[in-house]
């Protein structure tokens, strides 16, 4: 089994499983389990619209800590709308995955477009889910950011890079599923990673930790904002 760097945190007895989670509720769940330690602690979580949204707002309700999200996309290739090569952030980070867009042979004009696009998604989304669960600026020592699971990881990259732009004190990465590399990676810019079903292999693929596995809507996200909304102005009473 390899060895992690130091700042990675597995559950052990599931590396290289499959099927581990009933479904992304289930995962938060698992997640909050490894992550204890920031129970009720000076830290806020994140979670990274659509797949995320779900692992990360059941987590932060059992950690006992706010929750908001992240908006972050992936910019997809033209012909396959689930392979990315680079993300864009709301805060108008923008990175690129040079070795994809040699690989896929995409010229200057298509990569702009594609980041134009992105970029008008983005901010989209921040606008009607701002309207729910309204922003604020991260006064918590740490940020946990979560997604429903890393394959290659270059979008949880972005997003670490977008909190730090803003001075976060710690940036913690916390996923149910992770490929040992993307994880590995990551370990290199947060400050730890928690990973709860760490995976090896050529073939990796995020829903293969789940047994109910689905896409997640806008509305879905939005229904959950709204929920994590109320929840907010109750604690406030």
């Amino acid at each position: 089994m390899p060895t992690l760097p130091r700042n990675v945190h597995e559950q052990r007895s599931l590396r290289n499983q499959t099927q581990v989670f009933r479904d992304r509720l289930a995962a938060g769940a698992a997640l909050a389990e490894l992550l204890k330690a920031y129970e009720a602690a000076d830290a806020m979580v994140f979670g990274i619209p659509a797949g995320g949204v779900p692992v990360a707002a059941e987590a932060a309700k059992r950690l006992c800590l706010p929750f908001d999200v992240l908006v972050v996309s992936k910019i997809t290739l033209p012909w396959n709308t689930e392979a990315g090569y680079g993300a864009v952030t709301s805060d108008g980070t923008c990175q690129l995955n040079q070795r994809l867009v040699r690989q896929a042979g995409l010229d200057p004009a298509t990569v702009q477009a594609g980041i134009k696009a992105t970029e008008e998604k983005v901010r989209r989304r921040t606008r009607e889910f701002r309207a729910i669960l309204p922003g604020h600026k991260v006064t918590a020592t740490t940020a946990i950011i979560m997604d429903d699971g890393l394959a290659s990881g270059f979008t949880m990259r972005v997003a670490v890079q977008a909190l730090r732009n803003q001075r976060v004190a710690s940036i913690v990465v916390a996923v149910p599923t992770g490929h040992l590399r993307a994880v590995t990676a990551l370990a290199q810019q947060a400050d730890a990673v928690y990973c709860v079903n760490i995976r090896e292999g050529l073939q990796f693929a995020v829903a293969d930790a789940y047994t109910c596995w689905s896409d997640i809507s806008e509305d879905e996200v939005k229904a959950m904002l709204e929920s994590a909304s109320r929840a907010c102005k109750e604690s406030a009473l």
